[in-house]
């Protein structure tokens, strides 16, 4: 009688079938099986088809009348109902499966968030591993993340590809260890950022992502994803830390130094609490975002007077912005949003930013 074998199968094979094998190898019948058990025959009948679990007491109490390890009998046990459960689990990857979107998936997989493969089981089964959930079902619509959004276009936007840009941003978060929050201290240091508006990204973001930690806020720069139409984010983990995540989408450098105003706006004026605010009741906060953006980029005073003369010229522009300290193509984006020079003007003064996409 073999009595050391291990089994380990995908196929979802009850204990009891080897338990049948073993009474007919002993010549007794599962009637006096369960009289030498002490066990009801019924409950030696359900073992055997499979409808009743064997327990450890029912694998000692076999071992003693059969001379098969407890071991073994407890083994089989477990492997029959991780197969079931393995089972069960695929059947809720080929409903994940139905949720990838190949594109997104590339994506990803191009950032190194994902391993590449074609199979879509395997694809669900790394978006969860990515998500950290098990199922897919949790993150398909993006309700679960409490972050307010900045986002430029909501048209065709998916909100499984923004849940993975707020997944990619979270994870890049983790990796930081900012001080505690300190509005105060961020208020300066808000300040101190329009300075390096003039510099280039290699430059400025490491030395922006410095300063912000000292105040107790983490920036994450996450590529933009297809379909997520995002500019920004923020969010609380801890009451002690914030989060501000930047995606590249557009490139243009007035854009991404407004919506990273814009979105310690939401740090400062909202903050802990508002931690869970949705894409429809946001409208209110967003307008405030934008203002606070808008006053701390160029001081309000000296924009009403400067557009006040409508000279907007190379060389006007270049002076104004050395008055304020701010990048003449932060002068230009503004002029542009605000109808006051037409959007094929002036674009020589502005920047496009490119960052290195870094693998999560």
């Amino acid at each position: 009688m073999a009595t050391n074998e291990r089994f380990h199968s995908d196929l979802a094979i009850p204990p009891g079938e080897y338990l049948a094998e073993v009474v007919e190898e002993l010549g007794v019948s599962q009637a006096e099986l369960a009289r030498r058990m002490g066990r009801p025959p019924q409950a030696i009948n359900e073992i055997v088809l499979g409808k009743k679990a064997l327990t450890p007491e029912t694998a000692i109490q076999l071992e003693n009348v059969t001379g098969v390890p407890a071991r073994i009998w407890t083994s089989l046990e477990e492997e029959y109902r991780l197969a079931l459960a393995r089972r069960d689990e695929n059947e809720r990857r080929r409903e994940d499966a139905k949720l990838v979107d190949s594109d997104l998936y590339r994506a990803m997989v191009k950032l190194g968030c994902v391993e590449g493969t074609r199979d879509p089981l395997a694809k669900a089964r790394a978006l969860c591993k990515f998500f950290g959930t098990d199922s897919l079902s949790y993150v398909k619509d993006a309700k679960h993340v409490g972050y307010v959004f900045r986002l430029g276009d909501r048209d065709g936007a998916s909100g499984f590809a923004l849940a993975a840009w707020l997944r990619m941003a979270e994870l890049e978060a983790k990796e930081m260890s900012p001080d505690p929050f300190d509005a105060t201290g961020l208020q300066s240091v808000i300040e101190g950022l329009r300075s390096l508006t003039f510099e280039l990204p290699s430059r400025w973001l490491p030395e922006a992502r410095e300063r912000l930690a000292s105040v107790g806020v983490a920036l994450a720069v996450i590529p933009h994803l297809p379909k997520t139409f995002v500019n920004g984010a923020t969010f609380w983990p801890s009451p002690h830390k914030a989060v501000v995540a930047l995606s590249l989408r557009g490139s243009w450098a007035d854009i991404f130094w407004f919506t990273l105003f814009h979105e310690l706006g939401h740090v400062l004026l909202h903050g802990k609490r508002d931690p869970h605010v949705s894409l429809r009741d946001t409208q209110e906060h967003e307008v405030e975002a934008d203002r606070f953006a808008v006053d701390r980029l160029i001081p309000r005073r000296a924009y009403e007077e400067f557009v006040f003369k409508q000279e907007f010229s190379t060389q006007t522009v270049e002076e104004f912005s050395k008055t304020v300290g701010i990048a003449p193509g932060v002068v230009v984006g503004r002029l542009q949003h605000d109808k006051l020079v037409p959007h094929n003007r002036l674009n020589e003064l502005r920047e496009r930013y490119r960052f290195e996409a870094r693998a999560v």
